[in-house]
């Protein structure tokens, strides 16, 4: 099997589904714009994401089943199921990559997913996996659908109906006759039988991972990984071939599995991107015009991805379907918090020091913590870690560890803060000390401590984003 020819493994697609009813009734709607994998909705206020997990080291937080994420705006994830998968194949490599979620045009959902297992890149599968879902809540009739007899993969599938042809384009990535990988269509009705496949997108060079937004001011795009950058095409038709490159390359290092999302609240763009280590990095840029074809970087504090999340689809979801899949798949039972002023930081501990790290940390469970109620003061709050679970945050000589809660008043006293707006953002949050009422927690050369705060670097260094 060929890979991918940058990097060490492929990213699936991103495919998303701007619609929103959850509703079985066919969506035919007047004044409405087709995006990506679906039909833009009214209905529509949140966002629900899919992904497979992996760490650094591929061993805890590594999970090769599908797993699910929600937002309300497209930027900041809670996964679902304390990021456990939700479901995982049963046939081919026993694992899933890429996965992404189409809203189909009854309103119900399919998922598609690269049938792999893992990072053994000399796997060959001519099939990808098949759920049905009716709510993504449960998950029937899983299959695998052959889309051809190459002696090459079928990476990333992403779907998206075609008006024209009254059917739904399963596009993926492959190598064929040319030598390279492009992009290839196949077309069904019912995601159990396909056509035979056809060239979708040559532009002459390697191109995978490609996603789609759909009827944008009547044109279509379609944007793909090249020469390790995102970058864009565009179309007036959807046929095979009539796609043309037209912008200049993002990326930040390598970047693959570019995922297209558009804001539910005014005309702003999202291009999400994934760098290709296991446990990869994701970054996003905006723009307020898929025409323009340029992109600007948002800052870090603007986002934060699931914990150990790879190749991610994002769909539009209404607010029942929202509420239904937090209650079916619960919240979080940790958080993570990340740092106002480097936030590619989060708070973890090291050899049982508070610190603040770049992301990926591994082992994940690190960065994760419950915030319980303080142990001095239940009005407060005292940080308990998540694989040392008789252990918390204290302070030490101002200085933050995690020690054993040894049951006296003076830890119960050092483990607990009270948590206020933050000093440097109010809807970012800061960290009071229970027995040092004028100090702070905050971070001095990366390490944490409980500090006076009074300039604004301090009031900085002293703001977290309390999330997941």
């Amino acid at each position: 099997m060929t890979r991918h020819p940058h990097g060490p493994h492929h990213t699936h697609l991103s495919r998303r589904s701007f619609l929103g009813a959850a509703t079985a009734a066919p969506l035919a709607m007047t004044g409405v714009l087709s995006l990506g994998a679906g039909t833009a909705h009214a209905a529509d206020s949140a966002y629900v994401m899919c992904y497979f997990t992996e760490s650094t080291s591929l061993g805890e937080g590594t999970d090769y089943g599908l797993h699910l994420a929600v937002s309300t705006d497209g930027l900041n994830w809670m996964p679902l199921n304390q990021n456990n998968p939700v479901v995982t194949p049963t046939a081919g490599a026993l694992g899933l990559r890429d996965p992404f979620i189409l809203r189909k045009q009854d309103g119900t959902f399919v998922v598609l997913a690269t049938d792999l297992k893992g990072t053994d890149w000399t796997y060959v599968s001519q099939y990808i996996h098949v759920w049905d879902s009716a709510d993504l809540r449960t998950f029937t009739g899983y299959r695998r659908l052959k889309l051809h007899d190459m002696n090459t993969h079928s990476w990333a599938p992403e779907a998206f109906w075609d008006a024209g042809r009254r059917k739904y384009a399963v596009i993926y990535s492959a190598v064929n006759s040319s030598g390279h990988n492009v992009i290839m269509v196949n077309y069904t009705s019912d995601f159990v039988t396909a056509s035979a496949p056809q060239v979708f997108f040559d532009p002459g060079y390697d191109v995978i991972d490609g996603d789609m937004a759909i009827g944008v001011n009547g044109v279509n795009y379609l944007y793909f990984k090249g020469d390790q950058t995102l970058r864009g095409a565009r179309s007036t038709s959807l046929d095979p071939g009539s796609f043309t490159p037209f912008t200049t390359g993002v990326a930040h290092g390598g970047t693959e599995a570019p995922t297209l999302v558009k804001s539910l609240t005014s005309g702003t763009w999202y291009l999400w991107g994934d760098t290709y280590t296991p446990n990869g990095v994701f970054y996003a840029w905006q723009s307020t015009a898929l025409s323009a074809g340029t992109w600007t970087a948002l800052d870090q504090k603007t986002y934060t991805q699931p914990l150990n999340s790879k190749h991610c689809g994002i769909t539009t979801i209404s607010t029942t379907e929202y509420d239904n899949l937090v209650a079916r798949w619960g919240t979080p039972a940790w958080n993570r918090l990340k740092s106002y002023n480097n936030p590619a930081r989060y708070v973890r501990h090291s050899d049982f020091t508070g610190r603040i790290d770049p992301y990926p940390i591994d082992p994940p469970r690190d960065s994760q913590w419950k915030l319980v109620p303080g142990l001095a003061d239940p009005a407060g709050v005292s940080f308990q870690s998540v694989n040392y679970p008789t252990r918390y945050l204290r302070h030490y000589d101002y200085a933050l560890r995690l020690d054993t809660n040894d049951g006296t008043s003076t830890f119960a006293a050092d483990a607990t803060f009270y948590r206020t707006a933050g000093l440097a953002d109010a809807s970012w949050a800061s960290f009071r000390s229970y027995n040092y009422p004028t100090r702070y927690i905050r971070h001095a050369n990366y390490v944490l401590r409980i500090d006076p705060i009074s300039t604004t670097t301090d009031r900085q260094d002293a703001t977290f984003r309390v999330g997941y």
